[in-house]
């Protein structure tokens, strides 16, 4: 079933036939062919004529953004405990003599 979702890149779509989410990462126009990378981090590159061939919806992007990135530690997420909360601060000005 074709469709008439255009290609915007930073939009996530996802493919009714296979279930696939992917985002497009870059168009080309003069090339005609259209980059996408999946949820899993493989990047695909198809034509324009089959890209509209495509059976597609428009989707929000997935909350989980660490699908490509499958070598992150929790750490490099920003989710850890251990962060710092504003009542173990301490005010640089402390530090300084005051004669």
């Amino acid at each position: 079933m074709p469709n008439e979702l255009d290609p915007i890149v930073g939009e996530w779509y996802k493919n009714l036939d296979d279930e696939q989410t992917f985002e497009v990462v870059a168009v080309d126009e003069d090339e005609g062919t259209v980059e996408i990378q999946y949820f899993d981090g493989e990047i695909e590159e198809i034509d324009l004529e089959s890209w509209y061939e495509l059976n597609l919806e428009s989707i929000e992007p997935p909350e989980d953004w660490s699908g490509p990135f499958d070598d992150l530690e929790r750490d490099d997420l920003g989710y850890t405990d251990m962060s710092m909360h504003p009542d173990e601060w301490s005010n640089p000005l402390d530090e300084l003599d005051r004669e």
